[in-house]
């Protein structure tokens, strides 16, 4: 038909990635071994056991923990083991460092279970902004996953996309 608008977008062979797929909107929480310290310099062994003891570990249920210091304090290994075996029954995930570390460690685990074939020999568009706090770490990450496998990679929306890769022609 004359004057008909077509989408030629749609009807490309270009494969959107979304990585707000992969985000899980399970609540995040920090815990600040910090609060635990006596003088906020060094952990008490007997004190600390008590407030493992008593504390109210249900309230962590179904949320994605990180646990972590926030001074710089004499905190033994064994307190944060202590920590995440109380907490890893309860909670949905439990990772040590900050609320970056466990936004890094979500995305990475759920990347890895992305099938890579579905994309073999593709032209993929890696989706930009969206609703949802994606770190540049899933960026990296998509983008080491896909390369290989790939035709061509790139990044933003198929109307403005900025090319990232192309596998090179080989000549026979």
């Amino acid at each position: 038909m004359e004057g008909e608008i077509i989408n030629k977008v749609a009807e490309s062979s270009l494969i959107n990635f979304d990585l707000e797929k992969y985000y899980d909107q399970s609540p995040r929480v920090q815990f600040d071994i910090k609060d635990n310290l006596f003088n906020e310099l060094v952990l008490k062994e007997k004190d600390f056991r008590e407030f493992v003891k008593t504390h109210d570990w249900a309230q962590y249920a179904g949320k994605h923990v990180a646990i972590f210091c926030s001074v710089d304090a004499i905190v033994p290994t064994w307190a944060y083991m202590l920590l995440s075996s109380v907490l890893e029954p309860v909670a949905k995930t439990v990772v040590f460092g900050d609320l970056s570390h466990l936004e890094n460690y979500l995305f990475q685990s759920a990347l890895n279970r992305v099938n890579l074939e579905d994309f073999r020999d593709g032209k993929v568009i890696i989706k930009g902004c969206g609703r949802f706090p994606v770190p540049e770490f899933a960026y990296v990450e998509i983008t080491k996953l896909l390369r290989p496998v790939v035709a061509s990679l790139m990044y933003g929306e198929a109307c403005s996309a900025v090319p990232i890769y192309k596998r090179p022609k080989v000549n026979s």
